[in-house]
């Protein structure tokens, strides 16, 4: 995700995996972003993540750049709020974009839903207005410790974290969460359950490759992509799986 540092060497070497497919999309429309991508030729919508760290986005540039949704990280943990979030959170929705929160989670700090109920009071809420996305979950290997990659969690107490934070979620905004996570990280942290594939929407990160590649346990297919950390548009790059129609129809729940 849209970090609130600067990037990690892993992410600038990530960062130039990703150039063969996000160059395309610096000063592209939308119709030629992703050249050679599967999903260029179904025309699916663009959009991007950013945190802290982009600061004052330019939302009608994002816009005019062919960005139709985003999402803006809101919270981590319970001791961290994006000092930028309504201010980007507001300025998308004027651009005319479908716009949501993420919570980046960390499991080794406090339980899922004290960490769930913390996000919807500073950001995490839905409504079904249709330019709302529903919250997202950002779960991936811990930045902060190498050693405990997975936050000292063993698969079942880290499923059940997971299952707690949804829990939690679905009971204050009627929506389970986008699960934004890798395969790898899917594989090594919580054993590949297939428990949150039949209801939550998988947001799959796999950077520098022209498809999402193989998906985490149980789910069949994907809802979002981030195929990028750089491009035409501020923060990481994503596609929505579907007609732009869709996209709004995800957002209003249907």
């Amino acid at each position: 995700m849209a970090r609130d540092r600067t990037p990690s060497r892993s992410r600038r070497r990530a960062a130039a995996l990703a150039a063969a497919v996000a160059l395309t999309l610096a000063g592209a429309p939308a119709a030629s972003a992703v050249a050679g991508s599967p999903a260029t030729s179904l025309g699916l919508p663009l959009g991007h993540d950013v945190s802290s760290h982009q600061k004052h986005v330019d939302w009608p540039a994002a816009r005019s750049e062919g960005a139709r949704f985003t999402y803006v990280k809101a919270t981590e943990s319970t001791t961290y709020r994006n000092p930028y979030f309504h201010r980007q959170y507001a300025g998308a929705r004027r651009a005319g974009l479908i716009r949501g929160a993420y919570h980046f989670a960390r499991p080794d700090r406090s339980s899922g839903a004290r960490q769930a109920s913390y996000f919807v009071r500073h950001g995490g809420d839905w409504r079904a207005d249709g330019w709302t996305l529903p919250p997202a979950l950002d779960i991936e290997y811990n930045p902060y410790n190498r050693k405990h990659r997975c936050y000292g969690l063993g698969w079942k107490r880290m499923v059940r974290w997971i299952r707690s934070f949804s829990d939690e979620v679905a009971r204050e905004t009627g929506r389970r969460p986008v699960i934004y996570t890798t395969a790898d990280w899917w594989d090594a942290c919580t054993g590949d359950t297939r428990a949150f594939a039949a209801d939550h929407a998988l947001w799959i990160a796999r950077h520098g490759t022209s498809d999402p590649g193989s998906l985490p346990g149980g789910w069949s297919d994907w809802t979002f992509w981030q195929y990028g950390v750089r491009g035409g548009l501020p923060g990481d790059q994503n596609l929505f799986n579907g007609p732009p129609g869709r996209l709004r129809a995800f957002a209003r729940g249907w």
